[in-house]
């Protein structure tokens, strides 16, 4: 079903969308900090707000299918670019970059996310409107990264170990420092101008934005093959991603379940993209060349309840064993109270509670 959204609303949304982000760079650059627990949530309750304000007036000058296609995809793209966050970490974390300035790599990443997916989605929406049949494609695509995502082959760290050959590439380029120079990217060193690690951190920031953007944007066709909807999702989702960073902080760490929730959302779409694929289906080896009428066309709405709930289930489930976790690593905090034998309160020392560690 083609969209009918207006192209004032469209160039205006962009225009307005384009105007905030460009805000938000020029904020940083002009005050590097580290933000606040409390600056980090306003912001990320500043975006969200307007993700909603903006499903509503599109639920206004559209109609509800759209708005739900908008919200279902805006959803599917936001829990993936907290699956990004998890990544982001270990970078930072690899390269050592100054906390400081870990807010102006974000937005590089960011900014570079958008002109990927810009990229593939302009791509996508050209393929799918001359083959039907990349549904299939797509369908079993993301069907294989969420087994991916599921299981050990779809581990966070072998990303990173594949932009760290990309990065010794770039060292036998190029002439890097060993230290950083606040947030520039170009330095002099013994009269000498040479790049910082910061330029490492940016292409690493960029591989994994294209990686991203690769099992992203087939999920988010799943949910509409509108551009200008997959578009205005993967902003959405990625604007306030650089706040959330610094809320979520260590939270992270505890949403250890929450991949399985990706990776069912991921699979459902799959699923979804091949039965639509045989509902429209062209290819002659199937079914003679004719649709499969009995392949059914799961609606908008269900799609969303099944990304909503799985999220849930996943956050809730993480945050419910992680809590149980730390209870049973500590150790009682009351000490033992004795009476000595003039009435004297002696504490009983507990014996120290088992070293653990904890996988990363």
């Amino acid at each position: 079903m083609d969209l009918v959204l207006p192209i004032w609303f469209e160039v205006g949304s962009l225009v307005v969308l384009t105007l905030i982000l460009v805000a938000d760079l020029l904020l940083i650059l002009k005050r590097p900090h580290i933000p606040s627990t409390r600056e980090s949530t306003l912001w990320v309750v500043f975006y969200v707000t307007l993700a909603l304000i903006f499903a509503l007036l599109m639920w206004i000058i559209a109609g509800p299918e759209y708005a739900g296609q908008f919200v279902a995809g805006w959803l599917t793209e936001y829990s993936l670019s907290i699956d990004n966050l998890f990544v982001f970490v270990l970078i930072m974390t690899q390269f050592a970059v100054p906390r400081r300035y870990q807010q102006e790599v974000l937005m590089v990443g960011i900014i570079i996310a958008l002109i990927l997916r810009g990229l593939f989605i302009l791509a996508g929406a050209a393929i799918i409107e001359q083959f039907s049949w990349v549904f299939y494609i797509f369908g079993a695509f993301l069907v294989f990264t969420a087994w991916r995502q599921a299981f050990p082959g779809g581990d966070h760290d072998s990303d990173v170990k594949n932009e760290n050959f990309i990065v010794r590439l770039l060292r036998r380029t190029i002439d890097i420092s060993d230290h950083y120079d606040g947030a520039k990217i170009r330095t002099v060193v013994n009269g000498k101008k040479m790049f910082t690690p910061m330029i490492i951190v940016f292409v690493a920031i960029g591989v994994t934005d294209l990686l991203f953007a690769i099992d992203s944007i087939p999920a988010i066709f799943g949910i509409t093959q509108s551009p200008f909807i997959v578009f205005t999702a993967n902003l959405f989702a990625l604007m306030g991603l650089r706040q959330l960073y610094f809320l979520l902080g260590d939270l992270l760490d505890r949403l250890r379940y929450l991949h399985y929730g990706i990776a069912f959302i991921l699979a459902f779409i799959g699923v979804k993209l091949v039965l639509h694929a045989m509902h429209v289906n062209e290819l002659p080896f199937i079914n003679g060349g004719e649709p499969i009428e009995w392949a059914p066309e799961i609606s908008t709405w269900a799609s969303l309840g099944v990304i909503v709930v799985s999220m849930a289930v996943a956050t809730i489930a993480s945050l419910v064993a992680s809590s149980r976790e730390d209870k049973a690593k500590t150790p009682d905090a009351a000490a033992a109270v004795v009476a000595d034998e003039k009435g004297t309160p002696t504490t009983v020392e507990q014996p120290p509670a088992p070293a653990t560690t904890e996988d990363h």
